[in-house]
């Protein structure tokens, strides 16, 4: 059996935003400056080992001690952008995550109570000294959210191997990008498009959140939505025909247009693909 530092980790999506390195105050400007000229960096797949080897000890470290110095960087027109991993903040957000979604045996039996305990009162002492904290990642499990690809085009799609130090170096990559005005225009437009044809509902609920979180970042940022370890389960010929994102944009033009049944095509693909995917947790 390999060790958490070896094995491939997969399951995981990410939306991200990368933001330029004049976003950030001192000294954490100069640290990020400083970083980005490293000859290695790491990638997704590094830090999930990394909380992977957290829950090895008993009890296990559901959050970090103390938060991450690492980032991913990325340079738009020039300009670098730097996406802070934060991985003590997110753990506290999916421990309470985990709360919701799993039965009570089983989340005490994984994480018991007096460790959750302890994190949920670090977290509230932290949240007084740093009360608008936002996570920089936003991270799925067994899917990409379908509110996610409202913010990209088919044109920004990348497919292939991953380049040294990218966030998916260890094999395929599938990934969008797009400037945040961009992103923030798509979420603006597919909401009007969705409330003139839907009554509110998940979708809708979903997309909001989206576009309050991405409201907190510098307008000139980058934002990435990375098919992550989801590269490893599913086949190549699947990603290969992956157009999940200009699924989207087809239905959604064919809401504004009155067009039901183009835009139920749409809907119907994107919802066979990923029930697909989300189903794949539960084979043995």
């Amino acid at each position: 059996m390999g060790s958490a530092s070896s094995v491939t980790v997969p399951y995981a999506a990410y939306l991200r935003v990368y933001e330029p390195l004049g976003a950030f105050p001192e000294p954490e400007r100069t640290h990020w400056e400083r970083y980005a000229r490293r000859a290695s960096l790491p990638c997704a797949q590094d830090e999930l080992r990394r909380s992977l080897a957290d829950l090895l000890p008993t009890p296990p470290v559901p959050v970090p001690v103390h938060e991450s110095g690492e980032a991913f960087v990325a340079f738009q027109d020039g300009v670098l952008c730097v996406c802070p991993w934060r991985t003590r903040l997110r753990g506290w957000l999916a421990l309470e995550e985990l709360s919701e979604s799993l039965p009570a045996p089983v989340l005490d039996a994984a994480l018991p109570p007096v460790v959750r305990r302890q994190a949920e009162a670090d977290y509230e002492r932290w949240q007084e000294r740093n009360p608008d904290a936002r996570p920089w990642i936003r991270t799925a499990t067994w899917q990409v959210p379908l509110r996610w690809f409202v913010l990209f085009s088919d044109e920004e799609r990348e497919y292939g191997k991953g380049e040294g130090g990218a966030p998916g170096r260890d094999g395929l990559v599938l990934r969008y990008r797009t400037p945040m005005v961009q992103a923030r225009r798509r979420v603006a437009r597919g909401l009007r498009t969705l409330k003139d044809a839907i009554d509110e509902g998940p979708l809708i609920d979903g997309l909001v959140d989206v576009g309050r979180w991405l409201e907190e970042f510098h307008p000139r940022s980058l934002v990435e939505l990375d098919y992550g370890g989801l590269v490893h389960m599913v086949p190549e010929a699947q990603l290969a025909e992956d157009h999940s994102a200009g699924d989207t944009a087809e239905g959604l033009a064919a809401l504004r247009a009155g067009d039901g049944v183009r835009a139920g095509r749409a809907y119907e693909r994107l919802t066979e693909r990923w029930s697909a995917v989300r189903n794949r947790q539960y084979a043995n």
